[in-house]
């Protein structure tokens, strides 16, 4: 049964995907960002996440050198849709805010995702209510 994006229930099966997943082969510059976001939702909340070691998790971490903030929507095409090209036109658009480190964020912009990557995303887009 799919599950609302960014929901609790969603990042359950988003930890249950990549745990059954196993080695996702994930490139160096993708492994070596850390990255806290903040995704705002059309009715004024927030939703806290972070990209740690190539990996989509909730909440903050604590120390993470970079920052994003980016909409519900463009969130989705980035992180659901697996649509990275979205990301950086959003934000050469200033639809998407960074702070910090911005140079490994750059980085992994860059990088292609590995076929098990690839992978899981299809997966994750299978298991994510539509919007």
């Amino acid at each position: 049964m799919p599950h609302p994006f960014l929901s609790p229930a969603w990042f359950a099966m988003l930890d249950e995907l990549v745990a059954k997943a196993g080695d996702l082969q994930i490139p160096p510059a993708m492994k070596a960002l850390e990255l806290n976001i903040t995704v705002t939702s059309p009715g004024g909340g927030e939703t806290k996440a972070s990209l740690k070691d190539g990996v989509l998790a909730r909440g903050h971490r604590d120390g993470a050198p970079t920052s994003l903030r980016l909409s519900e929507a463009l969130a989705r095409t980035i992180f659901v849709d697996a649509d990275t090209v979205a990301g950086v036109q959003a934000f050469l658009a200033g639809e998407m805010t960074a702070e910090g480190d911005l140079g490994k964020l750059v980085a992994m912009q860059m990088e292609e995702p590995s076929e098990p990557q690839k992978q899981l995303a299809r997966q994750l887009a299978a298991e994510t209510s539509p919007p």
